[in-house]
Order: structure tokens, then C-alpha cells, then sequence
């Protein structure tokens, strides 16, 4: 049974909705953030609001959900045949303009990972690690072309989401350190340039063919197959020293 489409009307005040109860949970997270104070922010009676979303539960999940499927969908977009460089660059412009524009997003999601993912569990088994396991399978295939420095895949993206994401979550620690009271665009582009040359130089500049075996204290990386249901592509086989 298909469900009645929605008006414009609807459209809109769902939206207002999750804006306002993301500014919400942000500010007081979700147990002390109340439907009262979500219904005062979106300019509307509370019968209403429960007409959108019947619990408080239910719209934490929908804000959450809303955040995944935006963070994801860049993820989707990695093109296996383009330039590497130019697809990891574009990504990691693109998680720092997220976490300018929208920062309560990503501090909304980070209080409910830090308070055990109860609500995000589900997803995290299924959708974000699917998301992961697709990534690793394009990284590990630039790998295997000797496109890229080979590299645990998985790891990357860990530290791929946590540089961008540390912009958003502890923003008053970044604007203490650096002696200012807001994070303009201009500190973000100094952001994005820093990130993005330590991170792909490190990828990209003087890349090794990965079946040349070197001999220094340096662990030797090969590809080896994903195994089901994940795991790192790369397993350390030997330390040879000179």
C-alpha cells in the first residue's frame, strides 16, 4: 500500500521540524531535549508536531537518518575509473564544507556514538558498513593498479571522517587554540588546504609499485582479498631490515 504523497506544506514544516530538533539535541542532547522545546523552536503547537513525529524518538532517528544519508551519498559517488587523487580531494572538501555549513549534524551524531550508538546500531551494521566495505573495494582496486599508496582502506576512511568531523565536534576547542571566536570560511580553507596536502601527498607523492619488496625497518604491505563481511585488505607479512 503506497503511502499519500505529501504536500509542499508538508514538505516544508518536516523540514522546519528536523531543523530545529537537531539545534535541539545538539544544544541539550537527547534525554534532557523535550518536544515542548522543539515545538517552540519550529513556531508550532506541539499537537502538531506530534502529527509529524508521534515520540521524541522517533525524530531523534529521523534527524539521525537524515545526517547519515547526506554523509553517504558523496561516499556513493566515488568513482572507481576517475583520478584518485582528485576523488579523495573532492571528498574531503566536500565532509569540511558539511561540517561549516551544518555543524549541529555532525555534534548530534557524535553524542549519540559516544553514548553507545543504541539508536544508530542498525545502521551502522547495514548501511554504514556497507558504505565502508564499497569504499574499501575502490580504494583497494587504485591500490592494485598502482594508483595509490597501499593502504589499509578502512582506516582511511576512520581518519578520513575524523579529521572533518573534529571542525563541527569540538569546535570550541579549535577556536580556544587558535584565539577566535568563530570559525569563518577563510579558517576553514586554511583547513581544507592543510588537510587535504598531509593527506593526499601522503598517499600520492613517490608511490611505490606495491609488488617491489623494500628493504628497511618499514613493514611490507601486499594486497590480499577482502574477507567476508570486511576486515583491512592489507596484512603486514614481514619486517626486513637491512
Amino acid at each position: 500500500m503506497h503511502e499519500p504523497k505529501r504536500t509542499r506544506i508538508q514538505i516544508r514544516n518536516e523540514a522546519l521540524i528536523l531543523d530545529s530538533a537537531q539545534s535541539v539535541f545538539a544544544q541539550y542532547g537527547f534525554r534532557a531535549a523535550t518536544m515542548e522545546k522543539i515545538a517552540e523552536l519550529s513556531d508550532m503547537s506541539q499537537p502538531n508536531l506530534h502529527h509529524y513525529f508521534k515520540t521524541k524518538a522517533d525524530l531523534y532517528l529521523a534527524v539521525l537518518e537524515r545526517t547519515l544519508t547526506v554523509w553517504i551519498e558523496p561516499l556513493e559517488k566515488l568513482d572507481p575509473k576517475g583520478d584518485p587523487r582528485d576523488q579523495l580531494q573532492r571528498y574531503i572538501v566536500r565532509k569540511l564544507d558539511m561540517a561549516r555549513k551544518d555543524p549541529d549534524a555532525s555534534r548530534v551524531f557524535a553524542h549519540e556514538v559516544l553514548d553507545g550508538a543504541e539508536m544508530l546500531q542498525p545502521h551502522l551494521r547495514t548501511r554504514v558498513r556497507e558504505t565502508a566495505d564499497q569504499f574499501a573495494k575502490v580504494v583497494s582496486g587504485w591500490i592494485s593498479d598502482g594508483r595509490m599508496r597501499p593502504v589499509d582502506p578502512y582506516h582511511l576512511i576512520f581518519m578520513l571522517w575524523s579529521v572533518t568531523q573534529h571542525y563541527a565536534d569540538f569546535a570550541p576547542q579549535v577556536k580556544a587554540v587558535l584565539g577566535i571566536s568563530r570559525l569563518t570560511k577563510t579558517e576553514f580553507k586554511t583547513a581544507e588546504n592543510t588537510v587535504c596536502s598531509t593527506i593526499i601527498s601522503g598517499l600520492f607523492d613517490n608511490i611505490v609499485p606495491t609488488d617491489i619488496e623494500q628493504s628497511s625497518s618499514m613493514a611490507i604491505l601486499k594486497p590480499v582479498s577482502i574477507p567476508p563481511g570486511g576486515g583491512g585488505p592489507f596484512q603486514v607479512l614481514s619486517n626486513i631490515r637491512s
